[in-house]
C-alpha cells in the first residue's frame, strides 16, 4: 500500500507508529486544529524517549513532523519517512518550545496570544531569530487591547513569555496578565529598536 506523498489526510495517518528506516521515532498523535488546511504543514507526534534525547538539544515529549516528510504507509502499517534523522534533527532545531513541547514556525503562525485572564491580546503573524533560535514572536494586537494599553499595531513577545498552548482553540496563552507582560525585561528587549531579527 504505497500512495503517492502529500496525499495522506491526518485520519489515514492517526495513531500510527513513524520510521526512519528501522528506527522508530514516535507515533502521531494529530495536527493543528486550523480552519486553513493549506496552513497545516507539520503534523504532532509523540517522540520516543530514547530518539529525544539523542536528537533534540532538550529533550521534549511531543514535537512537530512536517507533512513532506512521510514517504508512504508500510504494510504492517507503519509510517516511513523520505529523510534522514539528522533531517529532523535539523527539522527540530528549528522550533519554538512551549510548556516542554516543541512547535514549527508554521505551527505557530496564525494562532491567537491570550495572557492567563484570558483577554485576546492578537494575532501571530511571525517569528523572531536570534542566534540561530527563536526568541520572540511577532504579534499583531487587536484594537481594543492597544487602546487600553496604548500599544501599536505589532508588538514582539518572548517565547518565555508563553506557558503553554491550547489545541483544541488553537491558542497560545501568557504565562501572566497583559500589563505583567509590558514590565518584563525580556519584552522590553526584545521590543528595542537595537533587537536584531536574524530571520529578515
Amino acid at each position: 500500500m504505497q500512495m503517492a506523498r502529500n496525499e495522506y489526510t491526518i485520519q489515514e495517518l492517526l495513531r500510527r507508529d513513524v520510521y526512519v528506516g528501522d528506527t522508530k521515532v514516535g507515533v502521531i498523535v494529530g495536527e493543528r486544529n486550523h480552519p486553513n488546511t493549506d496552513r497545516v504543514r507539520s503534523m504532532r507526534i509523540v517522540v520516543e524517549s530514547d530518539i529525544a534525547d539523542e536528537f533534540m538539544r532538550k529533550p521534549a515529549e511531543m514535537a512537530p513532523l512536517s507533512k513532506e516528510l512521510v514517504h508512504s504507509i508500510m504494510d504492517d502499517g507503519s509510517v516511513k519517512l523520505s529523510k534522514s534523522m539528522r533531517e529532523l534533527q535539523r527539522r527540530w532545531r528549528n522550533t519554538v518550545r512551549i510548556d516542554e513541547n516543541l512547535y514549527a514556525p508554521d505551527e505557530m503562525e496564525d494562532r491567537a496570544v491570550q495572557d492567563n485572564q484570558g483577554n485576546e491580546v492578537g494575532v501571530i503573524v511571525g517569528l523572531l531569530k536570534k542566534k540561530r533560535t527563536y526568541r520572540g514572536v511577532i504579534v499583531e494586537t487587536r484594537l481594543s487591547i492597544r487602546r487600553e494599553f496604548g500599544l501599536p499595531e505589532r508588538i514582539n513577545i518572548p517565547i518565555n513569555a508563553f506557558a503553554k498552548t491550547r489545541e483544541s482553540l488553537d491558542e497560545v496563552v501568557l504565562s501572566r496578565t497583559i500589563t505583567k507582560l509590558l514590565t518584563l525585561p525580556s519584552y522590553i528587549q526584545i521590543n528595542d529598536p537595537n533587537f536584531i531579527d536574524e530571520d529578515e
